[in-house]
């Protein structure tokens, strides 16, 4: 993504299992708490700024195991340089801690812009993550029109919760949690700029939206979802809903209009200016922007072998397969999109800029629940508008737009290789039997999977939650440590005893643990070198040595993306690499299995989505054997 963020990927660190919801399933309050989130939301604590001396020896640590010896000699120079007394260091920090005394969050502003609204490469792929739930039990039209009006109605359910503020808080290790992301990630919407995004959220409007926007064969339709006395539609009107919307778009539509929200930011900047400059184009696109979520009805994707449909499925979620496929049958700037498909093949996509992950899957495991609960007879109050066509004129220069995203659609699509697995011999139960973490022994398997491939340690990003400040997003667990480089280079050698290597895989587990505890108390390296950046920016000084050192450059080069996102329903999340040369990998630890997705661009001799998976695989069960011959061995 960025050079010096990468992803903030969908995702939370093993220790915030311990704060998901509780709440799934259970009869939703119809009684609003007023000025519940607020109260809670000042209670928290704001994030803190690290001491500039422990982010400059971390950094340092950090390095060590990515960088070659004489590299690693300049750089530390550069920060003894940087951290002198009264020099530039200093300086940024005061003025960071200043920032932080007046601000909710000193960094949540910086992140969102730097981030996701800075950055120009399509959302597709390199930034919105896909979801690939279970195969549902349908296989035609009937089937998916029902399973849809469910899911409608299942996040209708939950947003009673968040509308009312009776939204259980998480927790984690006992504190609680920053619950605002919640709050962004319905009725809101990225909108296009010609150098910088912006996002809006008509959630708290003064006349929230009531609708959602339903495509199918690339035609949009505003559903209104609630009746005239306020109370959502039941699932046998929503049913008759979507009949009509189907009924209405049986033909593909000509102009894929949706496929512009695929194109690199700056070029559908320009195109977004051109289209709204037609009133009917700008009311049907307001629409779209305000509704509560998209849900894309596709056609069956293209057949499959039964064991690579989770791997088609993930293609569906991240980029609808290009022109041919679905691209078109979604608007990518929505913060939640849901796609179910008429062979069973259910998901989300979501636009990263609101919130991360964990909000993400809450809402889906209570989707899930929801559409398994036995249906309840409702009485309806009246009619219900019938579904509202949102139309678009397009132009000549419209139409090469939409050619020209197409081709950029087309590309990208050809480009991703994405491998969803089943690893099926074990789940979280292993290494919890030997008192390890398991987020941490999956990291571990990933780093040994990558040694053994190149023979060489990368910079290796995890997302850590920092949700237990205000308006906390995340930071990075560096997954690649000097413990963790000990462990795999040890692991293969023969002259290396099994007990040795048992301790040295301990050790790395160790240190995993340690930094992702250190990242979600507000004690990491690399948001706080990030606000010492951008604080220089604000003061208009010159970059720091530090931050032009290639150093950082090659600690910000994530070969290894990574992103934990454990879920109640077996689903999986998944994303492009970050870097052409590098892999995304998502994971979903159940108990008995994990989940696993695995991306690679197919434009780099390098990498292969296959192959990484097969080593993952193989490094997991090669770890458990060492395990299981040292039964002694515990932490």
């Amino acid at each position: 993504m960025l050079a010096f963020c990468s992803r903030a990927v969908a995702g939370m660190v093993r220790p915030c299992v311990l704060g998901r919801p509780r709440h799934l399933v259970k009869p939703v309050s119809a009684t609003r708490v007023a000025g519940r989130y607020l109260s809670h939301q000042r209670g928290l604590p704001s994030l803190p700024v690290p001491p500039l001396q422990q982010t400059c020896e971390r950094y340092m640590a950090a390095l060590e195991p990515i960088v070659e010896a004489d590299e690693l000699s300049r750089t530390r120079r550069l920060v003894e340089e940087f951290q002198e007394a009264g020099g530039v260091g200093e300086r940024l920090q005061r003025g960071l801690e200043r920032r932080a005394r007046g601000a909710e969050n000193w960094l949540s502003q910086w992140w969102v812009q730097v981030a996701y609204l800075d950055f120009r490469m399509p959302v597709v792929v390199h930034s919105s993550p896909g979801l690939v739930l279970p195969r549902m039990d349908f296989r035609d039209r009937a089937g998916q029109i029902r399973f849809a009006s469910r899911l409608i109605a299942g996040v209708l359910d939950f947003k009673t919760m968040i509308d009312n503020e009776t939204l259980p808080v998480e927790y984690l290790g006992g504190k609680p949690l920053c619950m605002n992301q919640y709050y962004q990630v319905l009725s809101s919407c990225r909108i296009p700029g010609l150098k910088r995004d912006s996002v809006v959220n008509h959630a708290r409007s003064s006349r929230p939206p009531k609708h959602i926007t339903v495509a199918h064969n690339c035609q949009f339709f505003q559903l209104d979802v609630y009746s005239s006395d306020g109370t959502p539609l039941t699932p046998d009107q929503l049913c008759v809903q979507l009949e009509k919307i189907c009924g209405a778009s049986q033909e593909a539509e000509a102009e894929p209009v949706g496929i512009l929200t695929a194109q690199h930011r700056d070029v559908w900047g320009k195109a977004y200016l051109r289209l709204i400059s037609d009133e009917t184009n700008k009311e049907s696109v307001t629409a779209i922007q305000r509704s509560i979520f998209t849900l894309c009805l596709d056609g069956a994707p293209r057949g499959a072998a039964a064991e690579l449909h989770r791997s088609s499925a993930a293609v569906q979620m991240l980029h609808g397969g290009g022109s041919r496929g679905h691209s078109g049958n979604r608007w990518f700037d929505k913060t939640l999109q849901f796609m179910v498909a008429e062979d069973g093949t259910c998901g989300a996509n979501y636009e990263h800029a609101p919130a991360e992950g964990p909000p993400i899957v809450a809402l889906i495991d209570h989707v899930v629940e929801y559409t398994r609960k036995p249906e309840t007879p409702g009485s309806p109050a009246g009619s219900p508008p019938v579904p509202r066509r949102l139309r678009f004129n397009v132009t000549p220069e419209i139409r090469r737009d939409i050619e020209d995203a197409k081709v950029s659609v087309n590309s990208l699509a050809q480009d991703l290789d994405v491998r969803v697995e089943v690893f099926g011999h074990f789940g979280k139960n292993v290494p919890k039997a030997h008192k390890m973490s398991p987020d941490a022994f999956i990291q571990m398997a990933l780093q040994l999977a990558y040694y053994r491939r190149f023979r060489r340690c990368c910079a290796t990003y995890e997302s850590a939650s920092l949700r237990m400040f205000r308006l906390g997003r995340t930071d990075t667990i560096r997954s690649a440590s000097s413990a963790s480089a000990s462990f795999v280079k040890a692991f293969d050698d023969p002259s290396k005893q099994n007990q040795e290597k048992v301790d040295l895989m301990e050790n790395a587990v160790r240190a995993h643990r340690a930094y992702t505890n250190m990242a979600v108390s507000g004690q990491a390296i690399d948001r706080h070198l990030l606000g010492l950046k951008m604080q220089a920016a604000e003061e208009n000084l010159p970059v720091p040595a530090i931050f032009t050192d290639p150093a950082y450059a090659k600690a910000l080069h994530y070969r290894l993306s990574t992103s934990q996102v454990p879920s109640k329903t077996d689903c999986v999340m998944c994303f492009g690499p970050v870097v052409p040369d590098g892999y995304g990998v998502c994971y979903n630890p159940m108990e008995d299995h994990i989940n696993f997705a695995v991306s690679a661009f197919n434009s780099c001799r390098e990498t292969d989505a296959a192959v990484l998976a097969g080593a993952v695989e193989e490094a997991l069960l090669d770890m458990r054997r060492l395990l299981d011959q040292n039964p002694r061995s515990k932490l």
